[in-house]
């Protein structure tokens, strides 16, 4: 996403009227998740800049009666608690995690990663529903995932079915990355999860890969093969994933939700038909 992220986090660009990672924020809290911990790393300052309180800000806006963009401003104060910690060294997502173990401690926790957008505008019940899933089948982890192109899988973690039918199943196993070849499914995994503490313990097992990371999946195949329970929860239709990795994605995702918008989305909607006329 360079250069755009080049001097702020990928997470921090806007779609739409909000950046990324406030609509995983909202998402988390209309989930039921009254603790958050941010994991980030050398120049995301500007995350925790967007989730403080801003009091010159306000008193400018007061001062000249902007009441609507007050409101707005209102929707960063997140009804949680949020904490953050940094990732001093940038060793994969699994590492990530690891820097999460104190924040945890012996409770299940969720994974959200910040640059995915579940649902349009973020309105998403995926992870109450894998929470139910997780107490109700004694599980080890559960996983949203979502169906991909077959050319795509190289891009996502992508999971080997095992027992199970309809959207909910159990895993056998997966693959980091796997060419259209070796993928075992279109099945990947969709940047939602839920986790044992154990996870953990997995995480310290891991080898660093080639680049020196340490790869979440690999915990998870390493549940997998002690045969504890990995579940799969597929993503409703109308749940599915914004994944803001490139700008294709970014493009798209931000036109879709801009279209949405009930202010200016008609008016915009006009823009483009004129714009493609031409």
């Amino acid at each position: 996403m360079l250069p755009a992220t080049k001097s702020q986090p990928k997470e921090m660009l806007p779609v739409a009227r909000k950046p990324i990672v406030q609509y995983v924020a909202e998402e988390l809290v209309a989930n039921e998740i009254s603790e958050i911990l941010f994991i980030t790393g050398r120049n995301k300052s500007s995350i925790e800049n967007h989730f403080d309180r801003d009091p010159e800000l306000i008193r400018v806006l007061n001062s000249n009666d902007k009441a609507g963009l007050l409101r707005d401003l209102e929707n960063c104060d997140l009804a949680a608690s949020i904490y953050y910690t940094r990732q001093s060294e940038q060793k994969g997502l699994g590492h990530a995690i690891l820097c999460g173990e104190s924040f945890a401690g012996e409770q299940p926790f969720a994974v959200a990663l910040g640059d995915s957008i579940i649902g349009m505008n973020g309105a998403s019940n995926a992870l109450r529903h894998m929470a139910e899933l997780f107490e109700s089948q004694r599980a080890s982890c559960v996983l949203a995932v979502e169906e991909v192109p077959l050319e795509e899988v190289s891009q996502y973690g992508v999971v080997d079915p095992a027992e199970g039918k309809g959207d909910v199943f159990r895993v056998r196993g997966m693959i980091e990355k796997p060419t259209p070849e070796q993928a075992p499914s279109r099945l990947a995994i969709a940047a939602r999860y839920i986790f044992s503490p154990v996870i953990f313990d997995m995480l310290r097992r891991v080898e660093a890969d080639r680049r020196g990371e340490i790869q979440l999946t690999d915990a998870i195949q390493m549940l997998c093969e002690e045969g504890r329970r990995v579940l799969a929860f597929r993503l409703p239709a109308e749940e599915r994933r914004y994944d803001i990795g490139n700008f294709p994605s970014y493009f798209e995702t931000f036109v879709e939700f801009a279209l949405a918008d009930p202010a200016y989305g008609p008016g915009f909607r006009t823009f483009l038909e004129n714009l493609l006329k031409k």
